[in-house]
């Protein structure tokens, strides 16, 4: 539509029009601008106001005293999302945009108007440095879009500028009316940023005041949660905030406090602790209910078993619930008669339903000791009860260890071959390789303990060497023959008088000197004198030592040749005791052959006789 211009007639044309009107135009001048809107009063891009001359069913016709009347549609003139209620004759104030058509019709806007007498309302605001009330409405880039005035202003709220502290949520926060700070207005460009952060810090501030004056532990103070963390809530108290902690929640476990608590939610909490120099606060809930844990020992004796569910499982055992406020721990010890280093959470299922037994109650510390394996027959009382020691059985190998075999018993229980029960000839490392897991073996029992039995298998026959008399006693000198090196020392063969017995040096035995003690300085075959240390007779083992030995000849030295307390050196009693062994040595062949000599001459004797 082409906007018809309204052309002005000059001063001398309306001189000529009417002679008798003076020059400058006068009254009709005057009325002239007021008709076509003169330059210095144009009523365009202005709020004025106007008279409702008509209602019809979608606008309202309004009279602003130009020469035509305006329309503004009907769904304009709300207020808080609520149509007003209009009628003829009622005065209200439009936003003038344009004079429209050769009849000079007005372009008017309801909302424009509106939005200028809130941008007036939010400068004075502004000026005096004043809040306001807005609701946040949406989310945006950085932000949020916060509602004025009614809806007929919106202003852009920083993200930083929400809370005093970071806020995850702020969903609790929208479609709820909260006071503002007007930080920076630009009118030309449309823009308002405001702060919740600063009305909350000068309130905080005021507030905080009055109340760290007055608070005293134990008193009770109502809240409203601000934040939410894994370790618990910070809650409002009106101007300085308190941390509840999540063991101070509730008397029962609480994993998470997002669990029972959420932003914004009021509560009635205690404090528990405040330091006046830090003015941290310590707050509980759980405080302000009956402790569970008063008659505790009265409710649940040792001994009283009891259906329950498991709450929580760890490494070491599962906690099970007694009642709200009060749990047990079963510790992994407990849990199976059987099942040994095995996790918790191969044997119970948390939520699971099960029979436990009340073992100990720790008042002082707060702890009850369960068990579940008490709630069971006990298979090695079973077992002991139903077999002698000497019997023999059959089972499967379950396990092969480095020290011998498991083998599954009756009652599902496992008893244990050692290496040294394994064979009366071969070596046990030798006698382990030649059994596979899973194999069915038939083997004695040689021992019953609480939770332990000890097989055998070589008991099932006769020890080939029974009868051979042990060939040495503890403290005897041997002379023995190195058979083999090994890493923590020596094998050695103890001679015909040694058969059946094998004998081992250990590292640590092989010399008096530290520095000496090496494998390495013996070889296969070297004749070595030893102290015999022990003699096992059940396994045909021998233990010797040369450090032993070499100890033993010093002590017989020094007390037969003096001491160096008397002035002898070391090496002049060992010198000595040398010369008089070789004396010894040197006297024994000539003792032999007078001996031989005498024996060889006593036949002639007879003879002659």
């Amino acid at each position: 539509m082409t906007r018809a211009t309204a052309v002005r007639p000059s001063a001398r044309s309306r001189q000529a029009i009417s002679p008798d009107l003076p020059a400058d135009g006068g009254a009709f001048s005057d009325l002239l601008d007021s008709s076509f809107g003169g330059a210095s009063g144009s009523p365009e891009g202005k709020v004025v106001k106007g008279i409702i001359v008509a209602i019809d069913e979608h606008d309202v016709v309004i009279d602003v005293g130009l020469k035509s009347e305006g329309r503004v549609p009907k769904a304009q003139f709300t207020t808080g999302g609520q149509l007003d209620e209009l009628k003829v004759g009622d005065s209200v104030e439009v936003y003038l945009e344009r004079i429209e058509g050769r009849n000079g019709e007005a372009s008017l806007s309801r909302e424009k108007a509106q939005r200028e007498e809130s941008w007036t309302a939010l400068e004075k605001v502004f000026g005096a440095n004043e809040r306001l009330t807005g609701i946040i409405v949406g989310r945006v880039k950085g932000g949020f879009t916060v509602e004025l005035m009614g809806g007929h202003s919106f202003a852009f709220l920083p993200g930083s500028q929400v809370d005093i502290r970071p806020v995850r949520d702020i969903t609790p926060l929208m479609g709820t009316p909260q006071p503002f700070q007007i930080l920076k207005m630009d009118r030309s460009r449309g823009n308002i940023v405001v702060s919740r952060r600063a009305v909350l810090e000068e309130s905080r501030a005021e507030a905080r005041t009055e109340l760290v004056a007055s608070l005293k532990e134990g008193q009770i103070l109502q809240g409203v949660v601000k934040n939410i963390t894994d370790y618990g809530a910070f809650v409002d108290l009106g101007g300085v905030d308190g941390l509840l902690h999540v063991t101070d929640i509730a008397w029962r476990r609480i994993n998470h406090p997002s669990e029972v608590l959420q932003i914004g939610q009021q509560l009635t909490v205690q404090v528990i602790r405040f330091n006046a120099e830090t003015q941290r606060i310590s707050l509980g809930i759980k405080q302000l209910e009956a402790d569970p844990w008063d008659g505790v020992t009265t409710r649940y004796p040792a001994g009283v078993r009891l259906t329950r569910r498991v709450t929580n499982i760890t490494d070491y055992g599962a906690f099970v619930e007694l009642e709200p406020g009060i749990e047990g721990l079963v510790h992994v010890s407990e849990m199976s008669w059987t099942k040994k280093n095995v996790p918790p959470s191969k044997i119970v299922a948390t939520s699971q339903e099960v029979d436990i037994m009340v073992l100990d109650i720790d008042t002082a510390k707060r702890r009850i000791s369960l068990g579940i394996k008490q709630c069971l027959p006990n298979p090695w009382e079973e077992f002991k009860a139903n077999h002698q020691i000497g019997a023999t059985l059959s089972g499967e190998v379950r396990n092969i260890t480095e020290f011998g075999l498991f083998v599954g018993l009756p009652g599902d229980i496992d008893g244990m071959v050692h290496l040294s029960d394994l064979s009366w000839d071969k070596p046990g490392e030798e006698a382990l390789a030649t059994y596979t897991k899973g194999q069915t073996v038939t083997v004695k029992v040689l021992d019953i303990e609480r939770d332990r039995v000890s097989l055998g298998i070589k008991q099932l026959s006769e020890d080939p060497l029974a009868g051979i008399v042990a060939p040495f006693k503890k403290g005897d000198i041997v002379t023995c023959t190195v058979a083999a090196l090994a890493e923590n020392g020596i094998e050695v063969n103890l001679g015909d008088k040694g058969e059946g017995y094998a004998g081992f040096i250990r590292r640590n035995e092989l010399a008096r000197d530290r520095s000496e003690q090496r494998v390495d300085r013996f070889a296969v075959g070297e004749k070595v004198d030893a102290k015999v240390l022990t003699v096992d007779k059940a396994g045909h083992k021998v233990t010797l030592s040369v450090k032993a030995r070499e100890a033993e000849e010093e002590k017989q030295a020094m007390a037969e040749f003096g001491s160096s307390d008397s002035g002898a050196s070391l090496g002049d009693i060992l010198g000595a005791a040398i010369k008089k062994a070789q004396k010894k040595a040197d006297k024994k062949p000539a003792a032999e052959a007078k001996t031989k000599a005498k024996t060889e001459s006593e036949p002639e004797s007879e003879s002659a006789e």
